[in-house]
């Protein structure tokens, strides 16, 4: 999720989940060969299994960018050809690449090629005119001719003509059944199931369909606590990491500390954290705290504290 999942709110996800996947937000493959990479590409090695996502539809460039990135250590490289933003279309990558399904199966053959980490793509059903049942099972057979073995599948077409990329994420209806069909279709592939996914009950039923995984965004990103805090107990049958959201809270405290002392803001850190408490007492309280605050200069780990209270007071 462009300009959400970036470093810290990676490492504030892993204090509540040891297992589930991390993804980064997608960086382009031209601004991982010119660009700062550190800044793109550096991680805190807390946040493992942690996959890059990428962006592009130049082979060597792509190839380029996936050499690079794995002397980083990520753990998988992700070649996205789902996203609908007008950045990326404007750039002949993303979703509008499912409509060049031998183009990006030399991608991903360029990329396997140069990476010692797996490749894998996350695509949509289709885009704009498309008939998702014709064209997803060739563009999945075409990838994995190219040795691709993993990919996730968003469960909703992608019109790059007369939506935004916000109506994307939620007015194209959802075709579970189409995705559950791919299983058949190429049943040597791994694959993951996204879009509209709210609960782990939701992941679970997914799973129980035959999925191979689920792949959870926005409703991870804004509670958190609910999705990753019981994912690892309720799907991969091993304990959580931290016992609830106030814990989380505390553990999060050393880790701002380090960010300010290397001259980071508060907010770049909190802005994440706005949804731990989300459902719970005090939480309203918990949000306008660190809202108003952390922007300010000097505000650290004290206004954390300040907004904790309000959830400790109410749970008095």
């Amino acid at each position: 999720m462009m300009d959400w999942t970036d470093r810290h709110c990676r490492f504030f996800h892993r204090l509540m989940s040891r297992e589930t996947l991390l993804y980064t937000e997608m960086v382009t493959a031209p601004a991982v060969v010119h660009g700062d990479r550190d800044r793109l590409l550096g991680f805190d090695a807390a946040e493992h299994p942690v996959a890059l996502q990428l962006g592009g539809s130049d082979r060597a460039e792509l190839a380029q960018a996936t050499r690079i990135a794995a002397e980083y250590g990520y753990d998988e490289i992700n070649l996205n050809v789902g996203c609908p933003s007008d950045r990326v279309q404007s750039g002949a990558f993303g979703a509008v690449l499912m409509t060049q399904p031998a183009l990006v199966a030399a991608c991903v053959a360029a990329m396997r090629a140069a990476s010692p980490v797996e490749v894998t793509v996350k695509c949509r059903i289709g885009v704009d005119d498309q008939e998702p049942a014709h064209i997803l099972p060739d563009f999945l057979r075409q990838i994995s001719a190219a040795g691709v073995r993993r990919v996730t599948i968003h469960a909703r077409k992608a019109w790059l003509q007369g939506l935004s990329p916000k109506e994307n994420r939620d007015i194209p209806p959802l075709d579970y059944p189409l995705v559950y069909r791919m299983k058949d279709a190429v049943p040597e592939m791994h694959l993951s199931i996204n879009g509209g996914v709210a609960s782990l009950d939701e992941a679970d039923a997914h799973l129980r369909a035959g999925m191979d995984g689920v792949m959870i965004g926005r409703a991870a990103y804004h509670t958190p606590a609910d999705i990753l805090l019981e994912a690892d107990r309720r799907i991969f049958g091993a304990a959580s990491p931290a016992r609830d959201p106030v814990e989380v809270a505390h553990l999060m405290l050393p880790y701002i500390e380090g960010h300010l002392s290397a001259g980071g803001r508060l907010h770049q850190i909190t802005r994440h954290m706005l949804g731990l408490f989300a459902g719970r007492p005090g939480a309203r309280g918990w949000k306008r705290v660190l809202s108003e605050g952390a922007h300010k200069p000097g505000a650290g780990p004290a206004l954390v504290e300040r907004a904790l209270a309000e959830i400790t007071q109410r749970a008095a």
